[in-house]
Protein backbone atom coordinates (compact mmCIF):
# COMPACT_ATOMS: atom_id res chain seq x y z
CA UNK A 1 0.00 0.00 0.00
CA UNK A 2 1.13 3.15 -0.87
CA UNK A 3 1.92 5.95 1.73
CA UNK A 4 1.81 9.90 2.40
CA UNK A 5 1.79 11.85 4.75
CA UNK A 6 -0.36 14.33 6.15
CA UNK A 7 0.29 17.69 7.47
CA UNK A 8 0.28 16.35 11.17
CA UNK A 9 2.95 14.14 10.82
CA UNK A 10 1.60 10.93 10.31
CA UNK A 11 1.60 8.42 7.10
CA UNK A 12 -1.90 7.51 5.86
CA UNK A 13 -2.96 5.58 2.60
CA UNK A 14 -2.67 7.04 -0.67
CA UNK A 15 -5.82 4.86 -1.53
CA UNK A 16 -8.41 2.92 0.07
CA UNK A 17 -10.71 0.59 -1.95
CA UNK A 18 -13.93 1.79 -0.29
CA UNK A 19 -13.02 5.87 -0.64
CA UNK A 20 -10.88 6.01 -3.37
CA UNK A 21 -8.41 8.19 -3.21
CA UNK A 22 -7.08 9.73 0.52
CA UNK A 23 -6.99 13.36 1.18
CA UNK A 24 -4.87 13.60 3.40
CA UNK A 25 -5.30 16.12 6.42
CA UNK A 26 -4.40 19.95 6.17
CA UNK A 27 -3.79 22.04 8.93
CA UNK A 28 -6.20 24.60 9.41
CA UNK A 29 -4.03 27.43 10.74
CA UNK A 30 -6.89 28.13 13.95
CA UNK A 31 -5.17 30.32 16.40
CA UNK A 32 -6.48 28.79 19.63
CA UNK A 33 -5.34 31.67 21.74
CA UNK A 34 -8.27 33.99 20.58
CA UNK A 35 -10.86 31.91 22.18
CA UNK A 36 -12.89 32.01 18.97
CA UNK A 37 -14.09 28.90 17.19
CA UNK A 38 -15.27 28.06 13.70
CA UNK A 39 -18.42 26.91 15.35
CA UNK A 40 -18.77 30.33 16.88
CA UNK A 41 -18.27 32.27 13.64
CA UNK A 42 -21.13 30.01 12.03
CA UNK A 43 -23.35 30.17 15.19
CA UNK A 44 -23.21 34.03 15.06
CA UNK A 45 -23.81 33.91 11.01
CA UNK A 46 -27.78 33.02 10.39
CA UNK A 47 -29.44 36.63 11.12
CA UNK A 48 -29.40 39.30 8.57
CA UNK A 49 -29.56 42.76 9.85
CA UNK A 50 -33.10 43.11 7.61
CA UNK A 51 -35.61 40.90 5.37
CA UNK A 52 -33.58 42.98 2.60
CA UNK A 53 -30.47 41.73 3.18
CA UNK A 54 -32.00 38.35 4.31
CA UNK A 55 -33.15 38.40 0.08
CA UNK A 56 -29.79 39.30 -1.15
CA UNK A 57 -28.07 36.68 0.82
CA UNK A 58 -30.34 34.32 -0.32
CA UNK A 59 -29.60 34.71 -3.76
CA UNK A 60 -32.44 35.59 -5.65
CA UNK A 61 -32.52 36.26 -9.00
CA UNK A 62 -34.95 37.40 -11.38
CA UNK A 63 -36.84 34.46 -13.15
CA UNK A 64 -36.40 32.32 -9.94
CA UNK A 65 -39.60 30.22 -7.60
CA UNK A 66 -40.16 31.45 -4.19
CA UNK A 67 -42.57 29.66 -1.78
CA UNK A 68 -44.54 30.46 1.53
CA UNK A 69 -46.83 28.25 3.53
CA UNK A 70 -50.41 29.80 5.16
CA UNK A 71 -50.36 28.47 8.28
CA UNK A 72 -51.43 31.64 9.57
CA UNK A 73 -54.24 32.18 6.55
CA UNK A 74 -55.78 35.54 6.81
CA UNK A 75 -53.30 36.66 9.39
CA UNK A 76 -50.19 36.20 7.43
CA UNK A 77 -48.14 38.99 7.26
CA UNK A 78 -44.78 37.14 6.17
CA UNK A 79 -45.51 37.10 2.27
CA UNK A 80 -46.67 41.09 2.06
CA UNK A 81 -43.83 41.94 3.70
CA UNK A 82 -41.59 39.89 1.85
CA UNK A 83 -42.91 40.67 -1.17
CA UNK A 84 -42.66 44.54 -0.73
CA UNK A 85 -39.01 44.05 0.08
CA UNK A 86 -38.36 42.52 -2.67
CA UNK A 87 -39.99 44.99 -5.44
CA UNK A 88 -37.90 47.32 -3.30
CA UNK A 89 -34.66 45.64 -4.43
CA UNK A 90 -36.09 45.34 -8.05
CA UNK A 91 -36.28 41.59 -8.60
CA UNK A 92 -38.96 40.90 -11.37
CA UNK A 93 -40.51 37.70 -13.06
CA UNK A 94 -40.79 35.46 -10.00
CA UNK A 95 -43.06 32.28 -9.79
CA UNK A 96 -44.90 31.48 -6.14
CA UNK A 97 -45.47 28.60 -5.04
CA UNK A 98 -47.89 28.54 -1.91
CA UNK A 99 -49.22 26.37 0.01
CA UNK A 100 -52.33 27.99 -0.14
CA UNK A 101 -53.41 31.88 -1.04
CA UNK A 102 -55.57 34.09 1.52
CA UNK A 103 -57.56 37.23 1.63
CA UNK A 104 -54.07 38.33 2.73
CA UNK A 105 -52.47 38.00 -0.38
CA UNK A 106 -53.98 40.44 -2.18
CA UNK A 107 -50.92 42.20 -2.90
CA UNK A 108 -49.80 39.84 -5.38
CA UNK A 109 -52.22 41.52 -7.70
CA UNK A 110 -50.14 44.74 -7.85
CA UNK A 111 -46.74 43.20 -8.00
CA UNK A 112 -48.52 40.60 -11.02
CA UNK A 113 -49.16 43.97 -12.52
CA UNK A 114 -45.72 45.33 -11.94
CA UNK A 115 -43.95 41.51 -13.58
CA UNK A 116 -42.94 41.17 -10.11
CA UNK A 117 -44.76 37.72 -10.25
CA UNK A 118 -45.44 36.10 -13.15
CA UNK A 119 -46.76 32.84 -12.41
CA UNK A 120 -48.73 31.07 -9.48
CA UNK A 121 -48.51 27.56 -8.35
CA UNK A 122 -51.17 27.04 -5.15
CA UNK A 123 -53.62 25.25 -3.22
CA UNK A 124 -56.40 27.76 -3.71
CA UNK A 125 -57.52 31.40 -3.60
CA UNK A 126 -59.71 33.68 -2.69
CA UNK A 127 -61.66 37.18 -2.50
CA UNK A 128 -59.90 40.13 -5.20
CA UNK A 129 -56.77 37.58 -6.39
CA UNK A 130 -59.15 35.07 -7.07
CA UNK A 131 -61.40 37.01 -9.37
CA UNK A 132 -58.47 38.80 -10.78
CA UNK A 133 -56.85 35.25 -11.92
CA UNK A 134 -60.32 34.56 -13.50
CA UNK A 135 -60.19 37.41 -15.49
CA UNK A 136 -56.30 36.85 -17.44
CA UNK A 137 -54.42 39.22 -15.28
CA UNK A 138 -51.73 36.45 -15.60
CA UNK A 139 -50.19 35.59 -18.92
CA UNK A 140 -49.41 32.21 -17.52
CA UNK A 141 -52.02 29.74 -15.82
CA UNK A 142 -51.63 29.14 -12.38
CA UNK A 143 -51.06 25.97 -11.24
CA UNK A 144 -53.50 24.28 -8.31
CA UNK A 145 -52.45 21.35 -6.68
CA UNK A 146 -53.74 18.94 -3.74
CA UNK A 147 -51.81 19.40 -0.53
CA UNK A 148 -50.79 16.04 -1.04
CA UNK A 149 -49.80 16.75 -4.83
CA UNK A 150 -47.71 19.81 -3.72
CA UNK A 151 -45.53 17.54 -1.22
CA UNK A 152 -45.06 15.12 -4.07
CA UNK A 153 -43.83 17.36 -7.12
CA UNK A 154 -41.93 19.69 -4.49
CA UNK A 155 -40.21 15.90 -3.43
CA UNK A 156 -39.73 14.47 -7.04
CA UNK A 157 -38.61 17.40 -8.37
CA UNK A 158 -41.00 18.63 -10.58
CA UNK A 159 -41.25 21.91 -8.88
CA UNK A 160 -38.07 23.45 -7.97
CA UNK A 161 -37.65 26.05 -5.17
CA UNK A 162 -34.78 28.67 -5.17
CA UNK A 163 -35.98 30.56 -1.97
CA UNK A 164 -38.34 28.99 0.40
CA UNK A 165 -39.56 32.47 3.15
CA UNK A 166 -40.73 30.52 6.13
CA UNK A 167 -42.76 32.04 8.82
CA UNK A 168 -41.54 30.89 12.40
CA UNK A 169 -43.37 32.13 15.38
CA UNK A 170 -40.43 31.07 17.58
CA UNK A 171 -36.64 31.02 16.20
CA UNK A 172 -33.18 30.93 17.18
CA UNK A 173 -30.07 32.70 15.60
CA UNK A 174 -29.21 29.14 13.79
CA UNK A 175 -32.66 28.52 12.15
CA UNK A 176 -34.32 26.07 14.61
CA UNK A 177 -37.98 27.07 14.43
CA UNK A 178 -41.55 26.22 15.33
CA UNK A 179 -45.07 27.63 15.40
CA UNK A 180 -46.22 26.80 18.85
CA UNK A 181 -44.80 29.44 20.80
CA UNK A 182 -44.44 33.26 20.90
CA UNK A 183 -47.01 36.44 19.94
CA UNK A 184 -47.97 35.30 16.89
CA UNK A 185 -48.43 31.46 17.55
CA UNK A 186 -50.12 29.42 15.10
CA UNK A 187 -49.52 25.47 16.06
CA UNK A 188 -48.41 22.44 13.02
CA UNK A 189 -45.63 23.65 10.42
CA UNK A 190 -46.97 20.79 8.54
CA UNK A 191 -46.88 23.09 4.95
CA UNK A 192 -43.44 24.52 5.89
CA UNK A 193 -41.45 21.53 6.30
CA UNK A 194 -41.74 20.01 2.89
CA UNK A 195 -40.76 23.48 1.73
CA UNK A 196 -37.81 23.33 4.20
CA UNK A 197 -36.40 19.86 3.08
CA UNK A 198 -36.30 20.45 -0.41
CA UNK A 199 -35.61 24.54 -1.69
CA UNK A 200 -31.87 25.41 -2.37
CA UNK A 201 -32.34 28.46 0.12
CA UNK A 202 -34.41 28.73 3.24
CA UNK A 203 -34.63 31.94 5.01
CA UNK A 204 -36.43 32.22 8.76
CA UNK A 205 -38.71 35.11 9.15
CA UNK A 206 -39.35 35.51 12.90
CA UNK A 207 -40.70 37.92 15.26
CA UNK A 208 -39.53 36.30 17.87
CA UNK A 209 -35.99 35.40 17.96
CA UNK A 210 -35.13 33.40 21.01
CA UNK A 211 -31.90 32.22 22.77
CA UNK A 212 -30.54 28.89 21.44
CA UNK A 213 -31.30 26.23 21.12
CA UNK A 214 -35.16 27.43 20.56
CA UNK A 215 -37.69 24.20 21.16
CA UNK A 216 -39.70 21.97 20.40
CA UNK A 217 -37.51 22.02 16.85
CA UNK A 218 -40.27 21.55 14.06
CA UNK A 219 -37.83 22.57 11.22
CA UNK A 220 -34.13 22.27 12.49
CA UNK A 221 -30.82 24.75 11.75
CA UNK A 222 -29.24 22.35 9.53
CA UNK A 223 -31.66 22.93 6.95
CA UNK A 224 -32.12 26.67 7.56
CA UNK A 225 -29.46 28.92 5.90
CA UNK A 226 -30.80 32.80 7.28
CA UNK A 227 -32.48 34.09 9.74
CA UNK A 228 -34.51 37.16 9.31
CA UNK A 229 -36.04 39.01 11.82
CA UNK A 230 -39.53 41.36 11.47
CA UNK A 231 -41.70 43.48 13.53
CA UNK A 232 -45.09 40.91 13.41
CA UNK A 233 -45.19 37.71 10.99
CA UNK A 234 -49.10 37.80 11.14
CA UNK A 235 -51.94 37.82 13.58
CA UNK A 236 -53.30 34.51 14.68
CA UNK A 237 -56.11 36.02 15.96
CA UNK A 238 -57.30 36.08 12.31
CA UNK A 239 -55.65 32.28 11.59
CA UNK A 240 -59.49 30.14 11.74
CA UNK A 241 -61.24 33.36 10.02
CA UNK A 242 -64.18 32.02 8.30
CA UNK A 243 -63.23 28.52 8.53
CA UNK A 244 -64.04 26.97 12.47
CA UNK A 245 -67.24 28.00 12.44
CA UNK A 246 -69.75 26.26 14.50
CA UNK A 247 -73.96 26.17 13.16
CA UNK A 248 -76.93 26.28 14.75
CA UNK A 249 -78.70 26.95 11.16
CA UNK A 250 -81.15 24.16 11.26
CA UNK A 251 -80.66 23.27 7.90
CA UNK A 252 -77.34 22.87 8.70
CA UNK A 253 -77.86 20.82 11.93
CA UNK A 254 -80.14 18.77 10.06
CA UNK A 255 -77.46 17.69 7.47
CA UNK A 256 -75.16 17.21 10.36
CA UNK A 257 -77.80 14.58 12.10
CA UNK A 258 -78.17 13.02 8.63
CA UNK A 259 -74.28 12.50 8.28
CA UNK A 260 -73.73 10.89 11.53
CA UNK A 261 -77.00 8.50 11.20
CA UNK A 262 -74.49 7.45 7.61
CA UNK A 263 -71.20 7.22 9.83
CA UNK A 264 -72.86 4.90 12.46
CA UNK A 265 -75.04 2.70 9.70
CA UNK A 266 -71.79 2.21 7.78
CA UNK A 267 -70.22 0.02 10.52
CA UNK A 268 -66.96 1.67 10.90
CA UNK A 269 -67.43 3.54 14.12
CA UNK A 270 -65.58 0.64 16.08
CA UNK A 271 -62.58 0.96 18.10
CA UNK A 272 -59.51 1.81 16.37
CA UNK A 273 -61.38 3.79 13.49
CA UNK A 274 -59.73 6.86 12.22
CA UNK A 275 -61.35 10.14 11.45
CA UNK A 276 -61.00 13.57 9.41
CA UNK A 277 -63.64 16.13 9.35
CA UNK A 278 -63.20 19.53 7.58
CA UNK A 279 -63.63 23.02 9.31
CA UNK A 280 -66.94 23.79 8.17
CA UNK A 281 -70.05 24.55 10.46
CA UNK A 282 -71.47 21.15 9.12
CA UNK A 283 -68.17 18.95 9.50
CA UNK A 284 -67.58 20.49 12.78
CA UNK A 285 -71.43 19.46 14.15
CA UNK A 286 -70.83 16.24 13.20
CA UNK A 287 -67.98 15.69 15.49
CA UNK A 288 -70.16 16.71 18.08
CA UNK A 289 -73.08 14.09 17.24
CA UNK A 290 -70.09 11.86 16.68
CA UNK A 291 -68.95 12.40 20.53
CA UNK A 292 -71.65 11.77 22.03
CA UNK A 293 -72.25 8.27 19.91
CA UNK A 294 -68.69 7.22 21.03
CA UNK A 295 -69.19 8.33 24.54
CA UNK A 296 -72.52 6.15 24.88
CA UNK A 297 -70.95 2.89 23.07
CA UNK A 298 -67.47 3.71 24.92
CA UNK A 299 -65.46 4.02 21.74
CA UNK A 300 -62.07 4.95 21.07
CA UNK A 301 -60.85 5.91 18.05
CA UNK A 302 -57.24 5.69 17.02
CA UNK A 303 -56.49 9.02 15.34
CA UNK A 304 -58.28 11.83 14.20
CA UNK A 305 -56.41 13.87 11.11
CA UNK A 306 -55.44 16.70 8.94
CA UNK A 307 -56.16 20.30 10.00
CA UNK A 308 -57.38 20.31 13.52
CA UNK A 309 -59.79 22.26 15.23
CA UNK A 310 -60.36 23.02 19.25
CA UNK A 311 -63.15 20.46 18.50
CA UNK A 312 -60.86 18.01 17.40
CA UNK A 313 -59.08 18.42 20.46
CA UNK A 314 -61.85 17.96 23.08
CA UNK A 315 -62.42 14.64 21.67
CA UNK A 316 -58.51 14.33 22.62
CA UNK A 317 -58.95 15.62 25.76
CA UNK A 318 -61.96 13.42 27.06
CA UNK A 319 -59.66 10.38 25.80
CA UNK A 320 -62.21 9.36 22.95
CA UNK A 321 -58.99 9.57 20.36
CA UNK A 322 -55.60 7.94 21.19
CA UNK A 323 -53.85 10.73 19.23
CA UNK A 324 -54.12 13.54 16.86
CA UNK A 325 -52.28 14.21 13.87
CA UNK A 326 -51.53 17.54 12.36
CA UNK A 327 -50.60 19.37 9.38
CA UNK A 328 -52.54 22.67 9.88
CA UNK A 329 -53.75 24.05 13.71
CA UNK A 330 -56.65 26.04 13.14
CA UNK A 331 -57.35 27.89 16.31
CA UNK A 332 -56.33 28.82 19.56
CA UNK A 333 -57.22 26.24 21.16
CA UNK A 334 -55.69 23.82 18.97
CA UNK A 335 -52.24 25.69 18.95
CA UNK A 336 -52.64 25.27 22.89
CA UNK A 337 -53.31 21.66 22.55
CA UNK A 338 -49.93 21.03 19.93
CA UNK A 339 -47.95 22.99 22.19
CA UNK A 340 -48.89 21.10 25.62
CA UNK A 341 -50.24 17.62 24.78
CA UNK A 342 -47.59 15.00 23.33
CA UNK A 343 -50.61 12.96 21.65
CA UNK A 344 -51.07 15.66 19.85
CA UNK A 345 -48.65 15.24 16.89
CA UNK A 346 -47.00 17.75 14.21
CA UNK A 347 -46.47 16.23 10.52
CA UNK A 348 -45.34 17.31 7.49
CA UNK A 349 -47.33 17.44 4.32
CA UNK A 350 -45.36 14.71 2.80
CA UNK A 351 -46.81 12.06 5.53
CA UNK A 352 -50.12 13.78 5.61
CA UNK A 353 -51.16 13.26 1.96
CA UNK A 354 -48.59 12.86 -0.54
CA UNK A 355 -49.42 9.89 -2.76
CA UNK A 356 -46.23 8.33 -3.94
CA UNK A 357 -44.64 8.17 -0.18
CA UNK A 358 -43.98 5.02 1.38
CA UNK A 359 -47.09 5.55 3.28
CA UNK A 360 -49.24 8.72 3.77
CA UNK A 361 -52.04 8.93 6.67
CA UNK A 362 -54.75 9.99 4.30
CA UNK A 363 -54.36 6.22 2.49
CA UNK A 364 -55.23 5.25 5.96
CA UNK A 365 -58.27 7.13 7.16
CA UNK A 366 -61.75 4.96 7.61
CA UNK A 367 -63.36 8.55 7.58
CA UNK A 368 -63.68 11.92 6.03
CA UNK A 369 -66.51 14.66 6.09
CA UNK A 370 -65.89 16.80 3.42
CA UNK A 371 -67.62 20.02 2.21
CA UNK A 372 -68.85 21.18 -1.41
CA UNK A 373 -68.85 24.14 -3.80
CA UNK A 374 -71.03 21.70 -6.04
CA UNK A 375 -71.46 18.23 -6.46
CA UNK A 376 -72.52 16.32 -10.19
CA UNK A 377 -74.66 14.08 -10.80
CA UNK A 378 -71.38 11.92 -11.32
CA UNK A 379 -70.64 12.65 -7.63
CA UNK A 380 -67.20 15.07 -9.17
CA UNK A 381 -66.62 17.54 -6.62
CA UNK A 382 -65.78 21.34 -6.90
CA UNK A 383 -64.27 23.13 -4.10
CA UNK A 384 -62.38 25.64 -5.88
CA UNK A 385 -64.57 27.93 -8.50
CA UNK A 386 -68.10 29.41 -7.83
CA UNK A 387 -70.82 28.76 -10.35
CA UNK A 388 -69.71 31.92 -12.09
CA UNK A 389 -66.54 30.51 -12.92
CA UNK A 390 -64.33 33.13 -10.38
CA UNK A 391 -61.51 30.93 -8.54
CA UNK A 392 -62.81 31.07 -4.90
CA UNK A 393 -61.66 28.45 -2.93
CA UNK A 394 -59.10 25.90 -2.77
CA UNK A 395 -58.19 21.81 -3.23
CA UNK A 396 -56.78 21.78 0.00
CA UNK A 397 -56.63 17.92 1.10
CA UNK A 398 -60.55 17.46 -0.21
CA UNK A 399 -59.20 14.81 -3.38
CA UNK A 400 -56.46 13.18 -1.00
CA UNK A 401 -58.35 12.82 1.59
CA UNK A 402 -60.89 11.41 -0.67
CA UNK A 403 -59.03 9.45 -2.58
CA UNK A 404 -57.41 7.25 0.38
CA UNK A 405 -60.27 6.84 2.92
CA UNK A 406 -62.79 3.95 3.62
CA UNK A 407 -65.58 6.12 3.05
CA UNK A 408 -65.52 9.71 2.05
CA UNK A 409 -68.91 11.73 2.56
CA UNK A 410 -69.54 14.83 0.84
CA UNK A 411 -71.96 17.09 3.19
CA UNK A 412 -73.68 20.45 1.58
CA UNK A 413 -77.04 22.21 1.67
CA UNK A 414 -79.25 21.51 -1.41
CA UNK A 415 -78.89 25.10 -2.78
CA UNK A 416 -76.82 28.12 -1.04
CA UNK A 417 -78.22 31.77 -1.76
CA UNK A 418 -80.44 30.94 -4.43
CA UNK A 419 -78.00 28.66 -6.22
CA UNK A 420 -78.32 24.83 -6.80
CA UNK A 421 -75.84 22.77 -4.96
CA UNK A 422 -75.89 19.70 -6.64
CA UNK A 423 -76.29 20.10 -10.00
CA UNK A 424 -75.86 18.43 -13.34
CA UNK A 425 -72.11 18.91 -14.09
CA UNK A 426 -70.21 20.62 -12.13
CA UNK A 427 -68.23 23.89 -13.25
CA UNK A 428 -64.84 22.46 -12.24
CA UNK A 429 -64.03 19.13 -11.21
CA UNK A 430 -61.56 19.15 -8.05
CA UNK A 431 -62.42 15.59 -6.41
CA UNK A 432 -63.05 13.19 -9.26
CA UNK A 433 -66.70 11.01 -8.72
CA UNK A 434 -65.51 7.26 -8.09
CA UNK A 435 -63.48 9.05 -5.02
CA UNK A 436 -67.19 9.61 -3.63
CA UNK A 437 -69.20 7.23 -1.37
CA UNK A 438 -72.10 9.48 -0.28
CA UNK A 439 -73.67 13.04 -0.77
CA UNK A 440 -75.29 14.51 2.13
CA UNK A 441 -78.25 17.10 2.33
CA UNK A 442 -80.84 18.18 4.14
CA UNK A 443 -83.48 16.93 1.64
CA UNK A 444 -81.95 13.52 1.23
CA UNK A 445 -79.27 11.60 0.89
CA UNK A 446 -77.31 9.46 -2.03
CA UNK A 447 -75.17 6.84 -1.96
CA UNK A 448 -72.44 6.32 -5.30
CA UNK A 449 -73.73 3.46 -7.45
CA UNK A 450 -70.54 1.96 -6.84
CA UNK A 451 -71.26 0.96 -3.52
CA UNK A 452 -74.98 -0.61 -3.14
CA UNK A 453 -73.83 -2.50 0.04
CA UNK A 454 -73.48 0.89 1.50
CA UNK A 455 -76.91 1.87 0.36
CA UNK A 456 -78.48 -1.03 1.43
CA UNK A 457 -77.36 -0.58 5.30
CA UNK A 458 -78.36 3.10 5.01
CA UNK A 459 -82.12 1.94 3.80
CA UNK A 460 -82.14 -0.10 6.29
CA UNK A 461 -80.92 1.97 8.84
CA UNK A 462 -84.24 4.30 8.02
CA UNK A 463 -82.21 6.95 6.35
CA UNK A 464 -83.54 8.66 3.43
CA UNK A 465 -81.85 7.32 0.71
CA UNK A 466 -82.73 8.60 -2.75
CA UNK A 467 -80.78 8.98 -6.37
CA UNK A 468 -78.77 12.03 -7.00
CA UNK A 469 -81.10 13.01 -9.80
CA UNK A 470 -83.60 13.34 -7.61
CA UNK A 471 -81.23 15.78 -5.49
CA UNK A 472 -80.40 17.92 -8.56
CA UNK A 473 -84.44 17.99 -9.43
CA UNK A 474 -85.17 19.00 -6.04
CA UNK A 475 -82.59 21.72 -6.56
CA UNK A 476 -83.36 22.99 -9.36
CA UNK A 477 -87.28 23.31 -8.71
CA UNK A 478 -86.22 25.70 -6.24
CA UNK A 479 -83.58 27.47 -8.02
CA UNK A 480 -84.36 26.54 -11.53
CA UNK A 481 -81.61 25.46 -13.70
CA UNK A 482 -78.52 28.21 -14.16
CA UNK A 483 -77.39 29.60 -17.12
CA UNK A 484 -73.35 28.37 -17.79
CA UNK A 485 -70.01 31.22 -17.23
CA UNK A 486 -69.10 32.33 -20.16
CA UNK A 487 -65.85 32.03 -20.78
CA UNK A 488 -63.22 32.71 -23.88
CA UNK A 489 -60.17 30.21 -24.95
CA UNK A 490 -57.85 31.70 -22.88
CA UNK A 491 -56.99 29.02 -19.76
CA UNK A 492 -56.35 30.63 -16.55
CA UNK A 493 -55.73 27.10 -14.54
CA UNK A 494 -55.02 23.88 -14.35
CA UNK A 495 -56.03 21.59 -11.80
CA UNK A 496 -53.60 19.04 -10.92
CA UNK A 497 -54.51 15.58 -9.70
CA UNK A 498 -53.04 14.67 -6.39
CA UNK A 499 -50.63 12.08 -8.52
CA UNK A 500 -49.76 15.16 -11.38
CA UNK A 501 -52.19 14.05 -14.02
CA UNK A 502 -54.17 16.67 -14.99
CA UNK A 503 -57.82 16.95 -13.97
CA UNK A 504 -59.34 19.59 -15.32
CA UNK A 505 -58.69 23.54 -16.65
CA UNK A 506 -60.14 26.81 -15.41
CA UNK A 507 -60.60 29.45 -18.59
CA UNK A 508 -61.13 32.87 -18.10
CA UNK A 509 -64.38 34.36 -17.32
CA UNK A 510 -66.06 36.86 -19.49
CA UNK A 511 -68.48 39.56 -17.13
Amino acid sequence: MKLQKNQIGRDVPEHVEQMGDVKPYIRSGKRRENYVTERDKVFTGKVAASLQEAIIKSGLKDGMTISFHHHLRAGDMVLPKVMAAIDELGIKDLTICASSLTSSHECLIDYIKKGVVTGLQTSGMRGELGKAVSRGILEEAVVFRTHGGRARAIQNGDVVIDVAFIAASCCDDMGNMNGQYGPSAFGSMGYAMVDARYAKKVVAVTDNLVGFPAYPISIPQTLVDIVAVIDQIGDPELMGQGATRKTNNPVELAIADYASKVLIASGLIKDGFSYQAGTGGISLAVIRFLRDYMKENHIRGSFGSGGITSTMVELLDEDLFVGLLDVQTFDKGAVESIRDNPAHIEMDAGTYADPLTKGCVTNNLDIMILSATEVDVNFNVNVLTASNGNVMGALGGHPDTAAGAKLAIVVCPLTRKRLPIVVDEVTTICTPGPSVDVVVTERGVAVNPDNPMLKAELVKAGLPVCEIEELRDKAYAITGKPQPPKYSDNVVGVVEYRDGTVIDMIKNVID
